[in-house]
């Protein structure tokens, strides 16, 4: 069911300054980046072998992404598991008494289809599960 680690997200409280060290210093090239207004952040890909490393920022106070900074900081927010089926993923989770956040899947970057499960159940983790076939 999983195909591969698509990205690894890192909160940030402001992308640009971040620029300094991801782009400029380590001299990765951003791929891709948008505003999620599902998801109140902004953010930028930069692709990192088969990979990508994820920047993202809040674009509302109440956010949960800004939550998470008042909390600790810039940090690992999550990690993405691409799926072939996200609706399926989600029914296998809750069968398996594994607490999601999303009651259903919810537009994720780029138009894709995703659930989070919650760290409860992870051990400490967010994971973040997307289909990548565009909705």
């Amino acid at each position: 069911m999983i195909k591969n680690i698509d990205h690894i997200s890192i909160a940030v409280s402001s992308i640009d300054k971040s620029l300094l060290f991801w782009r400029d210093i380590l001299g990765l090239e951003i791929v891709h980046s948008e505003e999620v207004e599902s998801q109140q952040v902004n953010t930028i890909f930069f692709k990192v072998g088969d990979s990508r490393i994820e920047l993202i920022e809040a674009t509302d106070f109440d956010s949960s992404v800004a939550k998470f900074l008042r909390r600790g900081g810039s940090a690992i927010h999550h990690i993405a598991l691409e799926v072939d089926d996200v609706n399926a993923m989600l029914l296998h989770l809750r069968l398996n008494n594994v607490k999601v956040i999303n009651d259903s899947p919810v537009e994720g970057a780029g138009n894709k289809l995703a659930i989070f499960v919650h760290p409860e159940s992870t051990s400490g983790v967010l994971l973040e599960f997307y289909q990548s076939t565009s909705i």
